[in-house]
């Protein structure tokens, strides 16, 4: 098996629904990280950066299922809308510790279409 890693950079507000949408479409777990990050417009009080709060969800997902996956967060969560955040894909060369998703990424890809 070969994986992606999905990295979204998403408005805190939609994290949940991002995962919830990942996870119908392939995903079998999460991390999320709290971050802040500035888009194209940098905003200034007092001459300070103002950042806004910004959630980190990766997901280590079966090579298979990666557009199926940023496709549906994408529409469900309308990821295009400003503001609302980034999904990017990245190949893994080499994986440990899924031994326990395995069988289910298996029964996934047995249901599915290709």
């Amino acid at each position: 098996m070969r994986f992606d890693l999905i990295v979204g950079f998403v408005d805190p507000n939609i994290t949940e629904k991002v995962i919830a949408t990942a996870k119908e479409s392939g995903a079998t777990g999460d991390v999320i990280i709290q971050g802040k990050g500035s888009g194209m417009e940098q905003s200034s009080f007092l001459g300070l950066s103002i950042q806004d709060k910004t959630d980190i969800v990766l997901f280590v997902v079966e090579e298979h299922h990666t557009d199926k996956i940023i496709k549906s967060v994408s529409d469900q969560c309308n990821i295009e809308e400003h503001g609302n955040g980034i999904l990017i894909a990245l190949k893994i060369d080499k994986v440990a510790g899924l031994s326990n998703q395995i069988k289910k990424i298996r029964e996934n890809l047995n249901t599915e279409q290709l």
